[in-house]
């Protein structure tokens, strides 16, 4: 059973995807007259999640300029990815034995949707394709406090825009991330639970692609 989400909850949410999604942006201010008009609700509420987004290091809270997005480094990519693969692991191995044949055939789904997008150059589309794929088994791990860790976790990596300008090999990236998509159906699949663990925790979230920020 989901977990009752208070006013607070439904604002850190917000706010996380508007990172996700690109609309707001490093060192950017956070304008809490304009969340607060476009969720309806007072300002109590969205202070709760700001300072809570600040205490896990998403946004910064500086004097006289209010809440900032915080910027994020590669060395920080890295160290995430490293605890992202381990939770993402532990998560796979949780819900193994919780995936139906509907679960396998939507995980095909969004890989071949994954697909399509690079093959098009639409990288906003793969992101939201590839958060599925992830968050389907995350979901069945049966692991509230786990769920709940792995987001934060991922909502401190904030999304990047790709283009060939700024990538030539972006693409060649994602087509080998979305392979390791399908290795990972494989796994699940066999119900290789071990399989599943290491092969998230040691290869799909190598620090290796912190560079690209690819939001595996």
């Amino acid at each position: 059973m989901e977990r009752f989400k208070t006013l607070k909850d439904h604002v850190y949410e917000y706010i996380a995807a508007q990172i996700r999604e690109g609309n707001l942006i490093p060192d950017q201010r956070i304008n809490e007259n304009i969340i607060c008009e476009e969720l309806n609700i007072s300002r109590t509420p969205v202070r709760e999640a700001l300072i809570q987004l600040s205490a896990e290091g998403i946004l910064e809270n500086k004097a006289r300029r209010g809440f900032l997005i915080r910027s994020i480094s590669e060395k920080d990519v890295r160290e995430l990815y490293s605890v992202i693969g381990i939770l993402d692991g532990y998560a796979a191995n949780l819900a193994c034995n919780a995936l139906t044949e509907q679960d396998y055939a939507d995980l095909s789904f969004y890989i071949e949707a994954m697909d399509l997008a690079i093959r098009s150059g639409n990288y906003d589309m793969y992101h939201k394709q590839q958060v599925s794929f992830h968050q389907l088994y995350i979901d069945k791990c049966g692991n509230n406090a786990l769920i709940d860790t792995i987001a934060k976790s991922k909502n401190k990596l904030l999304k990047k825009t790709y283009s060939e300008a700024t990538h030539q090999d972006a693409k060649k990236v994602l087509h080998a991330t979305n392979d390791e998509h399908r290795e990972i159906l494989r796994l699940f699949q066999t119900k290789d639970k071990e399989g599943l663990f290491r092969f998230l925790s040691q290869t799909h979230w190598t620090p290796a692609y912190a560079s690209y920020d690819v939001m595996k």
